[in-house]
């Protein structure tokens, strides 16, 4: 009859009140003796961690998490998990909305809740999206992590390589040597196709 604590963020450094530290900090006083924890994306359904806590639960034990969105990916696998915990015997406790069990009450609850995580998670990727089409409308836009080197830096670095060998390029510049390579073979290919 064991408390487990689940806490799950997409990225190593995520915010608002969901942080791996803020969740643990949660779930330790919510009572949970054991906490699970990693960094993995809610809209992946294979999650190593989860899975190993799920086949460790037995019949008595509570489930802790935060939030549902911590465990569940949409509201029909958010229901489909809570359903298979409520009938294996374990409590789930979501502690932004309590303890879950079999009653009708709480199952009109956990619905609710759970369609309302899911549009929650919809709104968000729409407006990332948004967001990504009106940047695409803006010059200079370049989808990806923003570059390191700029133009000038790598046309420099690229002058510099007709004399020097990518290690002495490298030194001098202070560019990686592997992103020397990558400049040059793109210009390469850059060449081939306009010649």
């Amino acid at each position: 009859m064991a408390i487990y604590g689940y806490a799950r963020v997409s990225t190593a450094g995520q915010k608002d009140g969901n942080s791996l530290e803020v969740q643990e900090r949660a779930l330790k006083e919510a009572g949970a003796t054991e906490i699970y924890s990693e960094s993995y994306t809610g809209t992946k359904k294979d999650r190593p961690i989860l899975n190993e806590l799920l086949e460790k639960l037995q019949a008595g034990d509570t489930l802790a998490v935060t939030k549902l969105d911590r465990m569940a990916r949409s509201a029909i696998a958010g229901a489909e998990l809570v359903q298979e915990l409520l009938d294996r015997g374990i409590k789930v406790y979501i502690l932004n909305m309590g303890m879950l069990d079999n009653t009708p009450a709480s199952k009109l609850v956990r619905q609710i809740f759970f369609a309302f995580a899911e549009f929650e998670r919809d709104m968000i990727v729409e407006r990332t999206q948004e967001g990504k089409a009106i940047a695409k409308t803006k010059e200079g836009f370049r989808e990806g992590r923003p570059q390191k080197y700029s133009k000038v830096q790598l046309d420099h670095a690229m002058e510099l390589r007709k004399t020097h060998s990518i290690k002495q390029v490298a030194q001098m510049t202070g560019i990686s040597e592997a992103t020397i390579k990558r400049e040059q073979a793109k210009r390469k290919s850059m060449n081939n196709i306009e010649g």
